[in-house]
C-alpha cells in the first residue's frame, strides 16, 4: 500500500488522539475508518442521486407515477407484516 502524507492540524490531531485512544485503536486505524466511513456515504449519497434522476427521467419519459396514498398503504402494510397489494402504475399526464 503506498504511503500517504496526511497534515493536520495540532488541535484536530489531539482530537483524533483522544477519539483513537476512547476507541482503543491507533490514530492511522482511526482515521483510516473515518476516511472508509466518510467515502462510503459519499458514494452511496451519489448513487442515491443518481437513481433519483434515473427514476425522475423515467416518470416524465413515460408519463406514469404512483398514487402517493397507494404507495403509503402499501409500504404500512409491509411494514406491519400485513400481505399488501402493490400500487399500480398510472398515467399523469393530461
Amino acid at each position: 500500500m503506498p504511503p500517504t502524507t496526511l497534515k493536520l492540524p495540532e488541535a484536530l490531531k489531539r482530537r483524533v488522539a483522544a477519539a483513537a485512544e476512547a476507541a482503543d485503536k491507533s490514530p492511522h486505524a482511526f482515521m483510516l475508518d473515518a476516511i472508509e466511513r466518510q467515502t462510503r456515504l459519499d458514494e452511496e449519497r451519489r448513487a442515491f442521486v443518481s437513481e433519483a434522476v434515473a427514476a425522475r427521467e423515467e416518470a416524465v419519459r413515460s408519463g406514469e407515477g404512483y398514487s402517493m396514498r397507494e404507495v403509503h398503504r402499501y409500504v404500512s402494510g409491509k411494514v406491519r407484516g400485513k400481505k399488501a397489494k402493490a400500487p399500480k402504475a398510472r398515467a399523469w399526464r393530461k
